[in-house]
């Protein structure tokens, strides 16, 4: 018997929200401006289930492919199965607007720390990556096939 993929459109349906309340990594794949595929692995939540939302330092390659280029996909499992994810075609909007407090908060989650450790290294403002969910893919499957 097939295990259920679903396809939407416009959000993640709230049964995979969970998976972000996970502390999950995420892979982001963007486009560089030679054609190829540049994928990280990256702290991720989302926003009601309409965007996925990342965070980056002004400036970095993903950064300055996203400015370029806003077509991004997403992906992420569930780090209890990993069989079982959410995968997300969509445009990027970048702004600073409360992009320190969103770092500050990813680090709570990921860090267990109040603020992020490396503030005061950095040259560049934080950037809040906000990718809309057009084209979602969930699977659910058993991790014990």
């Amino acid at each position: 018997m097939a295990e259920p993929t679903t396809y939407t459109q416009g959000y993640i349906p709230d049964d995979f929200h969970d998976i972000f309340e996970k502390n999950s990594f995420a892979h982001v794949a963007t486009c560089d401006n030679d054609g190829w595929v540049h994928v990280n692995p990256v702290w991720v939540d989302h926003e009601d289930g309409e965007y996925v939302l990342i965070n980056t330092k002004r400036g970095r390659v993903k950064d300055r492919n996203m400015r370029a280029n806003p077509r991004v996909a997403v992906s992420v499992s569930d780090p209890d199965n990993p069989y079982r994810y959410v995968s997300v075609r969509g445009h990027a909007t970048l702004t600073t607007e409360g992009a320190a407090d969103h770092i500050d908060k990813l680090a709570s989650a990921y860090l267990d720390a109040d603020r992020y450790p490396h503030h005061d290294e950095e040259d560049e403002p934080r950037v809040i990556v906000r990718i809309r969910a057009e084209h979602v893919i969930t699977r659910e499957r058993s991790a014990d096939r």
